[in-house]
Parts: C-alpha cells; sequence; structure tokens
C-alpha cells in the first residue's frame, strides 16, 4: 500500500509539500501569538517623571498636512514646555517651512540631491539638534510623519513606557482614511494586525518588537553612541530595528499611545510605497540576515528570539509563495510543449498553484477578519464599510506577490508619498479608548 502511495507522487509533489512545510515551521509561531493576544493583556504602565522629549519630523512637500501633526503635538495631555517639535524640510519646493514655522515649529531647511531619503534628512535634523540645542537636554526622540496626528495622550502614554526603562518604543498605528477606499483600507487593516497581533504579542512575552516606519521614540544614548541616525536603507526603520536587536537593544510597544496616518488611495501610489519596502526588506536581509542567524544561537538568553523573530520579519517569505507559483507554471508551459508528461504532472501543478494562492487569500481573509472583529471600535468608518474591506483585503494582499517579484530585478529610488488629506485634529484627539478612560 505504500508502495503504491509513493508511486504516485512526483518530484512535483514533493517540491510542493517542502515549501509549505518550511513555511509552515517558520512561521507557525505568529498564530501563537494570536493566541497570546486573545487570552493575556499586557501590564499598565504608569510614570514616575515627566521626561523632556523632541519631535523629529522629515517632510518634503507636505504642507498640506504638516501643520494637523504639529497642532496635534501642542495640545497633548503632557506638559508642553517638555515638548520641542523639529521640522526637517528636506528638498522642498513648497511652504511646508513657512507652514511648520507658523504652527510652533523649528524648522532646519535641507537641501541635498544627492542623499536622498528620510534617513539621510533625520541623520541632518540630529546632527543639528546636537549640535545647536544640546543644552535643553533631550532625554529621548520621537520620529514622526508629516501627515500624521496623535490621539490626545499619545505623549503620557509614550512617557510612562520610557520612565519605565524602555530605550525605544513603538505605538498603535491607525489610519485617518481607512473608508477612502479598499487600498487605505488594506494598508489601516494590515497596520492594526501588526499593532495587535505582532508588537502586543511580543510586548506581552516580553521580546523585541519592530519600528514601524512612523510613531516612535529612541532614547537619546542610542542616538549619541550611533552619532546620529545612521541608517540608510530604503527601510531605514526596519534596518534600525534589525540593528538594535543584534545589540540587545529590546523595542517596546505602547499599545495606549493611538497614531493616525494617511494611506495611499491610488495603485500606483500604493505599488511605488509598497515596491520601496520589498525592495529594503531585501536589502535588511542581505546585509543583516547572516549576523541575525548567527545571533538565534550566540545572543544572550533574553534575544535569541528577537533574532530569529526578527530574521522571519525580514525573510523574504513571500517568495516561497512565488516560487512555487513559477515551478508549477514551469511544469505546466513545459508539459504542454511536449517536453515533460502530461497528465498528472499537469493536473498536480495546476492543483499546486490553485492550493497555494487559495491558501494565501484565505489566511489573509481570517486575519483581516479577526483584526476587523477585535478592533472594531478602534476603526473609524461605517458597519458596511468595515464588512465589505474585510473580503477586499486578502486581495490587497495577494498584490504583493508582483510587487515582491519585481523588486527582485528592478532598481528602486527614495521617493515620497504626497500626502493632502488635511483633517480636524480634534476629530482625532481622543480615540475610543480615551473616551472610555475618561469617562471612568
Amino acid at each position: 500500500m505504500l508502495d503504491q502511495f509513493f508511486s504516485q507522487i512526483s518530484f512535483v509533489d514533493i517540491f510542493n509539500f517542502c515549501v509549505f512545510l518550511t513555511f509552515s515551521i517558520c512561521y507557525t509561531y505568529q498564530l501563537y501569538y494570536v493566541f497570546v493576544v486573545l487570552t493575556r493583556k499586557p501590564k499598565k504602565r504608569v510614570a514616575k517623571k515627566s521626561h523632556r522629549f523632541a519631535a523629529v519630523i522629515s517632510a518634503r512637500n507636505e504642507s498640506a498636512v504638516i501643520g494637523d501633526l504639529i497642532h496635534s503635538i501642542k495640545v497633548q495631555n503632557y506638559p508642553q514646555e517638555l515638548i520641542d517639535v523639529f521640522v526637517i524640510a528636506d528638498n522642498c519646493t513648497d511652504n511646508t517651512a513657512e507652514v511648520a514655522r507658523e504652527a510652533g515649529a523649528i524648522v532646519f531647511p535641507r537641501t541635498n540631491d544627492k542623499e536622498v531619503g528620510k534617513g539621510y534628512a533625520l541623520d541632518y535634523g540630529f546632527q543639528v539638534i546636537r549640535e545647536q540645542y544640546a543644552d535643553r537636554g533631550y532625554e529621548a526622540y520621537f520620529v514622526f510623519d508629516a501627515d500624521n496626528v496623535l490621539d490626545v495622550n499619545y505623549f503620557r502614554e509614550m512617557n510612562a513606557t520610557f520612565d519605565n526603562g524602555a530605550k525605544a518604543s513603538t505605538s498603535y498605528r491607525n489610519s485617518k482614511n481607512y473608508d477612502s477606499n479598499w487600498i487605505s483600507a488594506g494598508y489601516a487593516v494590515w497596520f492594526l494586525r501588526e499593532a495587535k497581533f505582532l508588537s502586543q504579542a511580543r510586548l506581552t512575552l516580553n521580546t523585541s518588537c519592530v519600528v514601524s516606519g512612523t510613531g516612535f521614540f529612541i532614547a537619546a544614548d542610542i542616538i549619541e553612541k550611533h552619532g546620529g541616525w545612521k541608517w540608510h536603507l530604503l527601510t531605514e526603520d526596519i534596518e534600525f530595528s534589525t540593528n538594535s536587536i543584534l545589540e540587545g537593544v529590546r523595542i517596546s510597544y505602547t499599545p495606549t499611545a493611538i497614531l493616525y496616518d494617511e494611506q495611499p488611495t491610488t495603485f500606483r501610489d500604493s505599488w511605488n510605497q509598497r515596491f520601496r519596502w520589498a525592495k529594503g526588506f531585501y536589502q535588511v536581509f542581505w546585509h543583516y540576515g547572516g549576523r541575525l542567524a548567527k545571533g538565534v544561537f550566540t545572543n544572550s538568553k533574553g534575544s535569541r528570539f528577537a533574532c530569529y523573530d526578527m530574521l522571519m520579519t525580514i525573510a523574504p517569505g513571500m517568495l516561497l509563495t512565488i516560487v512555487s507559483v513559477l515551478f508549477n507554471g514551469i511544469i505546466i508551459a513545459l508539459a504542454a510543449a511536449g517536453m515533460m508528461s502530461t497528465g498528472v504532472m499537469i493536473a498536480s501543478s495546476l492543483s499546486s498553484i490553485f492550493f497555494c494562492l487559495f491558501n494565501y487569500l484565505v489566511f489573509m481573509f481570517m486575519f483581516g477578519v479577526l483584526t476587523t472583529f477585535v478592533e472594531w471600535d478602534s476603526i473609524r468608518s461605517t458597519t458596511a464599510k468595515k464588512v465589505r474591506y474585510m473580503f477586499t483585503f486578502p486581495f490587497f494582499m495577494l498584490t504583493y506577490i508582483p510587487i515582491a517579484l519585481v523588486a527582485l530585478v528592478k532598481k528602486c529610488n527614495w521617493k515620497p508619498i504626497q500626502h493632502s488629506i488635511s483633517v480636524d485634529v480634534a476629530e482625532f484627539a481622543e480615540s475610543p479608548t480615551t473616551k472610555r478612560e475618561r469617562i471612568m
């Protein structure tokens, strides 16, 4: 009976099973993350002291939105004398600098067409702050994107995390334009899922989180140690996170510090942004993958799992799906051309492609549904749109497959996404969590 079974298995079946097994072994631990989030709550932090911070914002032609962010910082439920706002007006051709100054920020204009990108702009900003404002004694630096808007208690909650010893922390990332269309909703659900089912689980399990672009702080001594912001790959945030984990620095998470940002609404902007992210992840994997793999065995016991988790985060897992689809597609093409035996081989390859893509869609649908229901009150939209975008989320994620494939072979230059959605800051000043807290 076993002989008959094995005689019916082709090398295509063996290959596809190995891909499936590899993916399962590498990423099943993230299902445990879901269990942790659903069964355990993170501890509430309380601050004994209010610390002095600098908010650093890199902005390129962001005059439409920069004022909203600065205003949301100025109305924080936190001593204003302990927060200074710095804006790097990076290669701007509009009046971003003027708008930022009028809103109350200290502005550093920067013009440099050789060193292009957010990482270089941040490094310039940190250098100027350290040279000209060292006497102000900043204990940590916050990094925001110009399109962000903060909950009124954002700094208060992040201060509690810093006061409890964190050297860096990310925050809860929500969207201010979830209901624009299926693209913005796809982004929103992805970041909500990242905050809830990755960052919160890591916080609860006392391992390291990952900085995701915006809404985080870094202790001043880390900036001093490195002489500024020295991470300049296309995804400088992931590079910083990886480097921190390798150095044994634990990145925390503050689930009660809520930030809203603007998501792209056109597929072209979305493609360009995610293409840069995919290329940046490849860069980080190429530069740091070997050291992370080594760190799984050689780092201190408290950070070995963080090295593995980070390795799985930057590893091109999407390529397993792409490789499987391409491999089976080639088999089908060769069989159709008469270069291989047909029949069972074609049927096996077709079923494998369908199985791979169908499983991916089902998995993403389940995560989209779970995230939407768990974070229902935090999503600013109608019930009808929340339900509708649960069904479009898997297809949004499916578009990552061609993006990841193109990123393997095409060169990418850093290009900012232009933002234009100005909001009433008061509308975002109090999240549902904040309102419940105030009522109680």
